[in-house]
This record gives C-alpha cells, structure tokens and sequence, in this order.
C-alpha cells in the first residue's frame, strides 16, 4: 500500500518539526529515544531521513511532547507562545508521584526559594528609589 503525503500548513518536513518539537522541550535525542522505547539511532532517522512519521509512535511523541497530533503533523500549527522549561515541567510530573509528605517538603524549599526572591526584588527596588 502506498504511503500518502500529510498534507501540511509549512514547509517544515516532519523531521525538521519533530527535531524542533523536541528541543523545545527540552529532550536530547537519547532522552525522547528512550522516553517512547525506541533506538536512539531510530529517532535520528526519524529526524533526518524519514518523511513520513512513524504511526505507531504518533500517540506517544504526542503526549511526552505535549503537542497535538496535528501540531506534530504540521496540518495546524498553534499560536506562538512562550513554551515552559520542558525539563522543569518533567520534573514536575515526577514530583506530582512522591508521597505526600515529600511533596509537601519540597513546596517548602520551592516556596523558600520564591520568597528570597521576592525579597531580592523588594530590596533592589527599594534602593533604586533612594538611589
């Protein structure tokens, strides 16, 4: 059976896209490899040489890469954002399956970090008004 050509809205091939799509979050190509159980040297292909996307993968790379299935088609694209640290964000997740009583100690030392900086910026703001 032939394969058909996904019809797409830039001409970004699905290579170049999934290779961007992965940087963006932060993945090396050994770390997306691995998150969806495929060969590093798979993915490289997949990357570089491959026109048409692997299907059996496509669920996958959709929800370790958090796009839809059309974004990583390149059919619609989503508006421009300001993409989050997709390593913080998988750190996140990881947290989210600690014990509670961890997760608890960790929002701590989080909010400890948030509120010196808080102060930092009270403090630099207050000498730039008296400066």
């Amino acid at each position: 059976m032939p394969k058909h050509k996904v019809p797409t809205d830039s001409d970004e091939t699905f290579g170049l896209r999934l290779a961007r799509l992965r940087k963006e979050q932060g993945y090396s190509q050994r770390d997306l490899a691995a998150e969806i159980g495929i060969s590093q040297r798979m993915l490289a292909y997949y990357e570089s040489q491959s026109e048409h996307p692997p299907t059996k993968l496509l669920p996958l790379l959709v929800d370790v890469l958090g796009v839809t299935a059309d974004e990583l088609l390149g059919i619609r694209s989503r508006k421009p954002s300001r993409s989050p640290d997709g390593r913080l964000w998988r750190r996140f997740k990881e947290l989210e399956r600690l014990p509670a009583k961890q997760r608890r100690q960790v929002v701590q030392i989080v909010d400890a970090f948030l509120e010196r900086e808080r102060l930092r910026r009270k403090a630099d703001g207050q000498s730039k008004a008296t400066g």
